[in-house]
């Protein structure tokens, strides 16, 4: 089987203040895992972490993919962000090098970046710098 173009990694510890009984961030994994298995021909995988490390901005996902920027997004909500997140993905999956145009990205993905990250192959003057 082929490496996939995008991997979605969700923290499935996230709680709300907290309350560790409630994990947003495992229903947001299984609403991503659900929608994304609803798309056969998707080159996206959805693995839980055990942690982003982005608890004061619970849902957190990471983005990323091969040769990629990797993007970790924050405050998503699993009742409302799950389609987004499967578009970002999918937009995501689209790019050469990672970078979503920010006018094309979900709102959510807008407003909630946390970090970008150069992948290990980022070479700085490519860029000029």
């Amino acid at each position: 089987m082929a490496e996939p173009d995008v991997t979605i990694f969700i923290c499935v510890s996230c709680t709300v203040d907290g309350n560790k009984s409630e994990k947003p961030g495992r229903a947001l994994f299984d609403a991503v895992s659900s929608a994304i298995g609803d798309k056969p021909d998707c080159s996206t995988v959805v693995k839980p972490v055990d942690c982003l490390a982005v608890c004061k901005r619970p849902c957190t996902v990471a983005l990323s993919g091969e040769g990629k920027w990797t993007y970790v997004v924050g405050d998503l909500d699993a009742a409302t962000h799950a389609d987004d997140v499967v578009a970002a993905a999918l937009s995501y999956g689209a790019t050469l090098n990672g970078i979503i145009p920010w006018k094309e990205r979900p709102q959510c993905f807008r407003k909630g970046v946390i970090s970008r990250v150069p992948p290990t192959s980022f070479r700085p003057e490519e860029q000029g710098l």
